[in-house]
């Protein structure tokens, strides 16, 4: 295969519903590598017979990107120990030699030791090891496993952050040598823009003055600490709204319960605004609009919400961690994981701003650029060391 032609490299569909920002950060990645590296690489997206066709939508409609429907990608969890025993993931490699599949991007799923592809794999974070106590014992020994594999089997490893970096090569001194950093930025498609967010306020019955919070509700993004910054503030008469959205935690599902009664019990129904799962492009309509993004994780590996954030120059209040400070530098206020004074100071700051509804800011596509191109770069270079 000469570089002259695109690599067809094989990606597994990360689930909106599972996880919205891998599924939006690879909808960014496609896009990203159709408007400024066109002809590199050629994404092939696998997903299972019985995955939302809604959530393939966007991505066919992104230039080249390709996806394939297979029963071989509705595997139970419980098979994901076969490629250890068998050396690869026959059914997908199967699938990638039916395609022209010239290399493979691995995430959750690992594909065998004796792959006959050229491998990446994309390590999002360590918060299993950083935040142990969030796990089940038995969900942190299966993510541990899968990243051993990886690192053992001698994969290229993509990580998002300095910050992500440094925890690799301190869990997994092996990967010295072999990781690469590629930062993730955001430029939304002219389709997800295309909402007005005043309507999008007036169809939730939103105020045009809020905050937003578009994380997805596990535990350790933290949405307690905003409750209790609500609460501090009320306490002195001051009654900002903030609007969240997204879905649960597939492995903690009474988590999200427990917030929603938790928001109830309080008397907070009114200023903790919770929409539930809601479209991409409504996501985009109510960042636009918003007077701050607030996000009061514990632990992020490269934040997709912050990245969209900055793509339209929104207002950030953010937690205290490194890799806030190395996304956000600057441009954002900061209050510690466990400070909630901190953030309902930070809130009532920004109470009151003028509504505004922002379009991207002129740096953003050379943002993205080299995201692009910084990602054709590892793809290209790992393919090489695989062919000699």
């Amino acid at each position: 295969m000469s570089d002259a032609r695109p690599i067809r490299l094989a990606f597994t569909l990360i689930s909106r519903k599972a996880w919205a920002g891998g599924y939006n950060y690879q909808l960014n990645l496609f896009q990203a590598l159709a408007k400024y590296c066109p002809g590199a690489i050629t994404p092939v997206v696998f997903a299972g017979k019985a995955h939302d066709a809604g959530e393939l939508a966007p991505i066919r409609k992104v230039p080249g990107a390709e996806t394939i429907c297979s029963a071989h990608f509705d595997r139970p969890a419980l098979a994901s120990l076969l490629p250890t025993m068998f050396a690869q993931d026959r059914d997908a490699i199967s699938s990638f030699r039916d395609h022209d599949v010239n290399a493979v991007w691995e995430n959750a799923r690992f594909f065998g030791w004796n792959s006959p592809y050229p491998t990446v794999a994309w390590m999002p974070d360590f918060q299993h090891r950083q935040l142990p106590h969030l796990f089940s014992n038995k969900a942190r020994r299966r993510r541990e496993v899968g990243f051993q594999m990886q690192v053992l089997s001698g994969r290229t490893i993509i990580l998002s952050s300095r910050s992500a970096e440094r925890d690799c090569l301190c869990y997994y001194p092996r990967t010295k040598g072999r990781t690469a950093i590629v930062r993730f930025a955001s430029e939304p498609s002219a389709d997800l823009l295309k909402l007005d967010p005043v309507e999008v306020l007036q169809r939730y019955d939103l105020p045009r003055t809020y905050f937003y919070v578009p994380n997805q509700f596990w535990r350790h993004k933290n949405h307690r600490i905003i409750l209790e910054a609500l609460a501090l503030l009320g306490e002195r008469g001051i009654h900002p709204v903030v609007v969240a959205s997204g879905g649960g935690d597939p492995h903690e599902p009474e988590y999200l319960d427990q917030i929603l009664r938790e928001v109830a019990d309080r008397g907070l129904a009114r200023q903790f605004r919770y929409l539930g799962m809601i479209p991409l492009a409504d996501v985009y309509a109510l960042l636009r609009a918003c007077g701050a993004l607030i996000n009061p994780s514990r632990f992020e590996g490269w934040s997709t919400t912050v990245e969209e954030a900055k793509s339209f120059g929104v207002p950030m209040i953010l937690s205290d961690i490194d890799v806030h400070r190395e996304q956000a530098e600057q441009r954002a206020r900061y209050f510690g994981t466990d400070d909630a004074a901190a953030l309902a100071a930070h809130i009532h700051d920004l109470e009151h701003p003028a509504f505004v509804v922002r379009d991207t800011n002129n740096q953003l596509g050379e943002r993205v650029r080299g995201f692009a191109e910084s990602f054709v770069s590892t793809i290209k270079q790992a393919v090489r060391a695989h062919r000699h």
